[in-house]
């Protein structure tokens, strides 16, 4: 589906097919020298058919298109590897390409969720069916990392990084100041919360989140363009509601912790007992995969 935005803006959304997101939202602009391609999809063949139907409607040539990729994730970072050609540049920042040449990252992963508490079948399903591992890109690609406060110029467009951690290690939004326009990938989505990963116990996943929260908030933003659902046209109203959102799962959390002796409960204790959204009988009947998530 192709939705024009503003002038010189599109948005595709690429289908998730068997995937509660439903969707990723792609975004094209259109410049006289150079388009940009923000986030692109899984690499699975519907999400190319889409990507390829919609751009050759849009007139662009990828020899003269360059990527900017939010976060790791491969719904928006999978088919990167299918779209760029020898003469694109792909934009990405710093702390998730060090994660994608961590050649140990997934046996990191199932290590910690061990540790955490989650089943060795359970787990082992978890792996196998994980979308990063099945839907990634292809081809490792040479990035061109951005900082915090590097700018990017497409058509009419002044695109400012802004390094937003949380829902990944450096995970990256765009903001054009002069137009009060935020690209905010999966840091700010409308109508679900992003999910807010621990990738180790060094780092306090969460608290990079609200803070990163508490840095867009004080930008000026009319339209939050986000990597999935429904633009937002109160960025402020839903950050709070956003914090309002986490300070309630704390809470939940701490009258969840009080049923357990000192120390006792695993991370995959806490899950089974939280309140989901997600329509099940019961935690035991959760797809793996959520189970994974929620954990």
């Amino acid at each position: 589906m192709l939705e024009e935005v503003m002038p010189e803006l599109y948005k595709i959304e690429v289908p998730l097919p068997q995937n509660p997101l439903k969707a990723t939202n792609s975004y094209v602009i259109l410049g006289n020298e150079r388009n940009l391609i923000i986030d692109t999809g899984m690499n699975r063949e519907e999400c190319q058919n889409a990507m390829t139907r919609t751009l050759t409607e849009l007139q662009v040539d990828l020899a003269k298109t360059d990527f900017f990729i939010t976060h790791l994730h491969a719904d928006h970072l999978g088919l990167v590897s299918e779209l760029a050609t020898a003469s694109s540049r792909v934009y990405f920042n710093q702390p998730d390409a060090k994660s994608l040449e961590n050649l140990t990252l997934w046996e990191d992963l199932y290590s910690s969720a061990q540790k955490h508490g989650f089943p060795e079948d359970t787990l082992r399903s978890a792996m196998s069916g994980h979308p990063g591992k099945k839907y990634g890109p292809t081809d490792s690609e040479n990035f061109v990392v951005l900082q915090e406060g590097e700018r990017l110029e497409f058509a009419d467009f002044r695109l400012h990084c802004v390094h937003t951690p949380g829902h990944t290690l450096g995970h990256m939004c765009l903001y054009d100041e002069k137009k009060k326009l935020l690209f905010s990938g999966d840091h700010i989505l409308k109508d679900i919360t992003p999910n807010i990963t621990s990738w180790d116990d060094a780092r306090n996943p969460l608290k990079m989140y609200l803070e990163s929260l508490n840095k867009v908030h004080k930008l000026e933003v009319s339209l939050v363009l986000p990597g999935h659902r429904s633009f937002i046209y109160d960025c402020k109203q839903r950050i709070n509601e956003l914090i309002e959102h986490h300070r309630t799962r704390l809470e939940e959390i701490i009258t969840i912790l009080e049923d357990f002796p000192s120390g006792s409960a695993s991370a995959i204790d806490v899950a089974s007992r939280m309140s989901w959204d997600l329509v099940s009988e019961s935690w035991d009947a959760f797809p793996v995969m959520q189970k994974w998530f929620a954990t």
